[in-house]
């Protein structure tokens, strides 16, 4: 079985590990005052898991809080890359139109510049025509040759149209010049400011799509912390569930101290019989100790020997305590196919039976053998017939060998500890308990 005792809990449990065990079957040398003790000590283990749970609680809550920021923040990016592509494709719209208003403007420009061309010949040929003529001195020809008064003036008005008309393609030339430079201009600075806003819009879409995939990879750490601290949170409940399950079996051993302790005091009253009292109950310790290593056996169950233990399962022993597959295995395990019943190694009281994430059905027991204290720990049961509180017999059916919790085929799980169970200090039962 690998040792991977309540996962997230184990660091947890191995401050309270101390105080495992031995209260259900204590010494008569424990009073009723040191069982207070290890009672106040393991309250002040519960309240410390109970605190730890808290803090986790307030973790999860905290992490639950950071992921629902996260996404508020992702849809906040979600609304802006909308906008933004909105943006863009308005850019680019409008580019294409400038890009068309460009074509229509260069038909535009054309049309200026051919008007620009033939206005330019018009007037090369009036100022060849000057050059040939004497320019000014050919209109007074003009108004000179008048056959009559008449003539005279309209040959003036001619004159006068002709000067104005030389005037107004010069304006109309320069005006032209002016619009041509205006357009194109216009069209260049338009242009160029568009597709500026454009490249600035494509930077900003970029910019905000690795924000997205840096708050997505966020969100996925934040799930994964949560996840990790509900296991946390689940393995700390178990760990405050076992130590209840220890408060109310070292209550029970300070009630049957104090009952011995009264039963006593009573008896010292009595002094004419005290010896006699104290001879029948040695015969009545000795002749319950003789019948506690009977236990009748039951079909397919392991023949019960003498001696403080017996061999909890039938069964190949497939694996040893020590150094295995790069660990260190804290038990021994026994495998054998079929149903095969799980007994108490020996006499004692069960303080833990449940179903934990590691062991699967589980059972712990405690024992008090010639005045030391033993726990012993069945693991990977496919079903339990004890529960805690409940006193064994050695050789007591207490489960049914199984495949439960983190385990590789059927398979009894056995670990013995001497005195108190604590984390990782269990004992090679081999030589103590006949396996």
């Amino acid at each position: 079985m690998k040792q991977k005792v309540l996962t997230l809990a184990v660091t947890a449990a191995v401050g309270f590990g101390t105080i495992f065990g031995g209260y259900a079957a204590k010494t008569e040398a424990e009073s009723v005052s040191e069982l207070k003790g290890k009672q106040s000590e393991i309250q002040n283990k519960r309240s410390g898991v109970k605190s730890d749970i808290n803090k986790v609680n307030d973790k999860i809550n905290n992490l639950q809080k950071q992921q629902s920021d996260v996404k508020d923040e992702m849809k906040r990016i979600d609304f802006a890359i909308s906008d933004t592509t909105e943006k863009i494709n308005d850019k680019k719209a409008k580019i294409n139109a400038t890009k068309t208003e460009i074509n229509k403007l260069q038909g535009d420009i054309k049309v200026i510049l051919d008007r620009m061309k033939k206005r330019s010949e018009l007037l090369k040929e009036r100022a060849r025509s000057y050059q040939e003529n004497g320019g000014a001195v050919n209109y007074i020809d003009v108004l000179l040759g008048a056959q009559s008064f008449n003539d005279f003036i309209d040959r003036a008005n001619a004159v006068a149209t002709l000067v104005l008309a030389d005037q107004e393609i010069f304006k109309q030339h320069e005006a032209d010049k002016i619009e041509l430079e205006k357009k194109q201009e216009k069209v260049k600075k338009d242009l160029a400011g568009l597709e500026t806003m454009l490249a600035d819009l494509n930077k900003m879409s970029q910019e905000l799509k690795v924000q997205m995939a840096e708050k997505n990879k966020l969100l996925s750490k934040l799930k994964v912390q949560e996840n990790e601290a509900h296991e946390h949170a689940m393995n700390l409940q178990e760990q405050e569930g076992i130590l209840a399950a220890q408060e109310a079996a070292i209550q029970r051993s300070i009630k049957s101290e104090e009952d011995r302790q009264a039963r006593a005091a009573a008896e010292a009253k009595r002094a004419a019989e005290a010896k006699k009292a104290a001879q029948a109950r040695q015969q009545q310790s000795s002749s319950s100790s003789s019948g506690s290593g009977g236990g009748g056996t039951v079909a397919s169950t392991p023949a019960v020997s003498g001696g403080s233990f017996t061999r909890p399962a039938a069964g190949a022993i497939t694996s040893t305590y020590g150094a295995r597959w790069g660990t260190f295995h804290w038990g021994v395990d026994i495998a054998q196919g079929g149903t095969v019943p799980i007994v108490a190694a020996a006499d004692g009281e069960v303080y833990v039976s449940h179903y934990s994430s590691s062991y699967g059905n589980v059972v712990y027991i405690l024992h008090n053998i010639n005045g030391q204290m033993y726990t012993t720990v069945y693991a990977h049961m496919r079903s339990r017939l004890v529960g805690a509180g409940q006193h064994v017999k050695k050789g007591q059916q207490i489960g049914i060998m199984g495949n439960t919790g983190d385990s590789q085929g059927q398979h009894l799980h056995f670990e013995l500890y001497k005195g108190r169970w604590q984390f990782h200090s269990a004992i090679n039962p081999m030589g103590i308990v006949p396996l």
